[in-house]
């Protein structure tokens, strides 16, 4: 009984706190409701007298506006959500999160194309410099770059090597113009020698058009200037089936672009070489906001500038180098000679600048770093008074303070003028203890022994050198990891293809646009000569196209042919041996004793006893020898350079030239 009791008065107290929940969420509900309807009162009282008031001329009379009102948005008001409504909610709004940055991320999946492209680098891949790319449809093609690039020890007599332009001879009639990065060297330097063959308009900005004017005046191109095409950024051309747009990047020459090129497959960004300085001498940063805007319309492949891939972090701005300058030059007391390379134009706009802080005129020296300079100064790149310049031979009427030097040579050239400088071989200019030397660049890989030979022959000279010791003396114009990321994260490619630069390089470069997200799968790391297909759907190498190196003097700007290369690398391996002999052919002996000249091979001490061995060998050939080798003069020549060949290959472990000369009587 008393267990029913108690039951019921649970149950009352249950039903009591019920009601008591319901009318205090009624209540709530009511001054909530009466509080909305007091504000809207207040509002819509508010919004009436400034009605009246805008509508009243200044007599106090009311005018009928014809403006309308606008209308009051109804927002939605936050739900009173209970527990499980607020884990649905939430989950609702992770959800909505997660495909938003999907699809920010992989903005790619907005090309519908069913175009294909192939991409074809000619040169610039395992190695540092040669840059040239082709990208072509089925109908049209453009080429992306014409440069040069050094040669290694051992090339003896070459001074440049151009990239073997076979593929561009088999798809000549496809080719819709040249389309170029930037001024240097590794980028324009072989133009002038793919023109004297083919010739198509070259797209650029005005600076490299402007050097590469120089180049074809040097080779006598002057008329094939009709194909320049200057190009304004942000501004897309239509070439051939493509449409390429120009983007501001900096680098460590002045006027260089990346490339958006708008194909029948989808948005190809080719970088050029850059870095991204946020404080650049001529106040123009790296368009960041149009790579973005590409990135948000959906790349389908991006190319990317692989040189500095191992560099952490970011590289220092150009502008950091003016301090070091500063420094240099407040407490030089002597001449300051500064070298650079002659397409770096900020670096020397900011050494003469500090050079007329210090109230020194300039004196250029070299043919390169003068025309460069000039060129920048009439096309309004960097304004300077030409009052300021003065010759090599006026040099020394000025006191040692006064003076500063611009150069060439910082790669150890040794036709460069610093090279003749520094071993009194030039004409003007000879090193004196009491002046500065600032090298200010880094030798390019192959360079290390012609800088160290050119920087022991000025400090020989008792000359200060700025060269390593000096941490901003010198600036990579090439992006270090962050801003590779940097580049990455803002195009949001599908595709990605590292380039400029050795294997190494672009190895190191996939693994950064691995972190960044790119797909493994979308990743090729390429060689010259390997032909890329693109489109919407995959990446995959085709074929491999003939690529090399073409050898060039650049004294007399013309191509060295292969085999005079090759004689030279197996007279400086092996050496020569010269024989001349007179044999008897009824005989077959020899008539006198031969004359035996070599170079290369043995010490000028042991002549004799190599021309009597040399001897000995011919004896024993003609011994042996059949009558009807001695009645071919040809054949007998040959037959006596394998015999030579292989005696001295038995002792001396070499392979000389043999020339033989034989007189059968």
């Amino acid at each position: 009984m008393s267990e029913n009791i108690e039951k019921q008065n649970e149950q009352n107290k249950e039903q009591k706190s019920r009601r008591a929940w319901q009318r205090n969420r009624k209540s709530k509900k009511q001054k909530q409701d009466s509080t909305n309807e007091i504000i809207d009162n207040l509002t819509k009282e508010k919004i009436e007298k400034s009605d009246k008031s805008s509508n009243q001329t200044e007599n106090g009379e009311v005018v009928k506006s014809n403006k309308k009102r606008p209308k009051r948005k109804n927002l939605p008001s936050s739900p009173i959500i209970g527990q499980e409504s607020w884990q649905n909610v939430m989950k609702v709004a992770i959800e909505a999160n997660e495909k938003s940055h999907f699809q920010r991320l992989n903005s790619f999946n907005k090309i519908n194309s069913t175009g294909k492209i192939r991409i074809t680098p000619l040169g610039g891949l395992g190695e540092i410099g040669g840059n040239i790319t082709i990208i072509e449809t089925q109908n049209s093609a453009i080429i992306v770059d014409v440069g040069m690039s050094f040669p290694d020890n051992t090339m003896p007599g070459v001074d440049i090597l151009t990239p073997d332009f076979t593929y561009l001879r088999t798809i000549k009639n496809k080719i819709a113009g040249i389309i170029i990065t930037h001024a240097h060297e590794d980028h324009i330097g072989s133009i002038p020698y793919l023109f004297k063959e083919m010739q198509f308009p070259i797209y650029a900005t005005p600076l490299p058009l402007g050097m590469i004017s120089n180049k074809f005046e040097e080779h006598g191109l002057k008329n094939e200037r009709s194909f320049f095409r200057p190009v304004e950024k942000r501004k897309p051309y239509k070439i051939g089936d493509f449409e390429v747009e120009w983007l501001h990047i900096t680098h460590s020459v002045v006027d260089s672009s990346a490339l958006a090129i708008s194909t029948e497959a989808g948005v190809i960004v080719h970088t050029g070489d850059f870095k991204i300085d946020h404080t650049p001498i001529d106040g123009y940063p790296t368009d960041l906001h149009r790579f973005a805007y590409y990135g948000e319309k959906g790349v389908l492949c991006l190319l990317s500038d692989s040189t500095n891939s191992y560099k952490e972090g970011f590289t220092r701005s150009e502008s950091s180098v003016g301090k070091t300058f500063d420094s240099i030059f407040a407490k030089s007391k002597g001449r300051v000679i500064m070298s650079t390379f002659s397409s770096n134009i900020h670096r020397v706009y900011q050494a003469i600048e500090y050079g007329l802080k210090y109230g020194r005129k300039v004196c250029i020296i070299g043919r390169s770093m003068e025309r460069n300079i000039f060129t920048a100064m009439e096309l309004g790149y960097i304004k300077l008074d030409k009052s300021i310049f003065i010759d090599a031979y006026e040099v020394n009427k000025y006191s040692d303070k006064d003076i500063l030097i611009v150069t060439t040579g910082s790669q150890g050239e040794t036709m460069a003028a610093l090279y003749r400088m520094a071993t009194d071989e030039h004409r003007h200019i000879k090193i004196k203890p009491t002046d500065q030397i600032i090298i200010s660049a880094k030798a390019i890989p192959g360079n290390e022994g012609s800088v160290s030979t050119i920087l022991n022959y000025l400090l020989k000279s008792g000359a200060d050198v700025a060269y390593q010791d000096f941490s901003e003396i010198h600036v990579s114009g090439h992006a270090a990891q962050e801003e590779q990321k940097l580049m990455i994260r803002l195009v949001k490619p599908k595709f990605f293809l590292p380039v400029h630069g050795e294997y190494n390089h672009i190895l190191k470069h996939k693994e950064t646009a691995i972190e960044c997200g790119v797909n493994e799968r979308n990743i090729v790391l390429m060689e010259d000569g390997d032909q890329i297909e693109i489109c919407s759907k995959y990446m995959k190498k085709v074929k491999t196209v003939k690529t090399g190196k073409v050898f060039i003097d650049n004294q007399i700007n013309s191509q060295i042919e292969n085999d005079v290369v090759m004689d030279r690398q197996q007279l400086a391996d092996s050496g020569v041996v010269m024989i001349i002999a007179q044999i008897d052919q009824r005989d077959k002996k020899l008539i006198s004793k031969p004359k035996v000249v070599s170079y290369g091979l043995v010490a000028d001490k042991n002549d004799k006893s190599f021309s009597k061995e040399m001897e000995d060998v011919l004896v024993q050939f003609l011994t042996n020898v059949k009558r009807e080798v001695l009645e071919n003069q040809r054949v007998l020549e040959n037959e006596i350079r394998q015999v030579v060949r292989k005696h001295i290959f038995r002792n001396l472990k070499k392979y000389p030239t043999i020339v033989p000369t034989i007189f059968v009587m």
